[in-house]
């Protein structure tokens, strides 16, 4: 293990544990495994509030899953605390983070008045809750271009480096192998993404 897996690994462990003792909010959680194989983190989105977006909201958490091995979105269950909750409004669409693998994203109709494509979007405002900066501007093959590649561009899956990046923010997962060490991983918090 390198120093700075050794690091990581010591780091999640310490702001899990004060995490467990702050309670409330739900956390993106690993998924158990009995493999030396790293498990999928999975992260759950409440989507109830997308209004007409769900549909695109959907298709994004597929271009995730079908993008990474590192993470998959699943829809909550009913009752289930989410981790993204997902809603519509009329501003310009945005992304907080609380965490990795949680907080908040509003589908904003001004970006789909303005001709920007909804399902490049969700797959956008969810790059940034599992830890993607913008990348400004940028060509329509990053997906992190976001409305700076133009109304154009369509492309709604991320380009390799940003697939390794959301694998890298995820590859804590190898530490956690079964239900005892079931973790909730931490990043930043409050961090609004426009765009």
């Amino acid at each position: 293990m390198t120093t700075q897996n050794t690091l990581r690994a010591v780091a999640v462990l310490g702001a899990t544990t004060l995490l467990a003792l702050a309670g409330g909010q739900a956390f993106a959680g690993v998924a158990p495994t009995d493999s030396p194989e790293k498990a999928a983190t999975v992260v759950t989105y409440d989507a109830s509030g997308a209004e007409e977006f769900t549909e695109a909201v959907d298709g994004g958490a597929d271009v995730w899953n079908e993008s990474v091995t590192g993470v998959q979105l699943e829809p909550a269950e009913a009752g289930e605390q989410a981790n993204i909750t997902i809603v519509a409004d009329d501003g310009w669409p945005r992304a907080q983070t609380t965490s990795l693998g949680n907080g908040r994203i509003w589908m904003g109709r001004q970006a789909v008045e303005e001709g920007h494509d909804t399902l490049r979007i969700a797959s956008h405002e969810l790059g940034h809750i599992l830890g993607l900066p913008d990348i400004k501007p940028g060509p329509c093959t990053s997906l992190m271009s976001g409305a700076s590649a133009g109304t154009d561009c369509t492309n709604a899956y991320p380009d390799e480096s940003e697939k390794a990046s959301v694998e890298d923010n995820f590859g804590t997962a190898s530490y956690f192998k079964s239900d005892a060490d079931f973790k909730r991983i931490p990043l930043t918090v409050g961090r609004v993404h426009q765009d």
